[in-house]
């Protein structure tokens, strides 16, 4: 019994000494149309880093489901450039979904991921 206390007691310690050295996002930004920090244009008034370019493919469930939405491609977007440490995705595009050997539709989607730079 001890030793689950003495455990538990080192994992609540852990836990929150991970949480607060998580560095803090200098803007919180999220498109409200789709729910994430995704957006089709640029952000010329706040200075920020580039990342990289991010890439995604959203699959249909089968030939009878409907297209990908917006904001299903543009949370594929998020999730990869999440987990590059991006603040969010600017110049967000995506075509028209196509037919694959593999895939009943297939939509290709680009991005850019930023982290925006602390205010001086």
């Amino acid at each position: 019994m001890r030793n689950r206390l003495a455990l538990t007691v080192l994992l609540a310690a852990l836990s929150a000494a991970t949480l607060a050295a998580e560095p803090k996002r200098p803007f919180v930004i999220v498109n409200e149309a789709v729910g994430v920090p995704v957006f089709p244009h640029d952000f010329p008034d706040r200075p920020y880093d580039v990342l990289g370019e991010i890439k995604a493919g959203v699959r249909k469930a089968s030939m009878f489901s409907a297209e990908p939405s917006q904001a299903k491609i543009y949370k594929e977007l998020w999730e990869r450039a999440e987990k590059l440490g991006a603040d969010a995705v600017i110049n967000a595009r995506y075509g028209e979904p196509h037919m694959t050997l593999t895939s009943d539709g297939k939509t290709n989607a680009t991005g850019t991921a930023i982290r925006f730079r602390a205010a001086k």
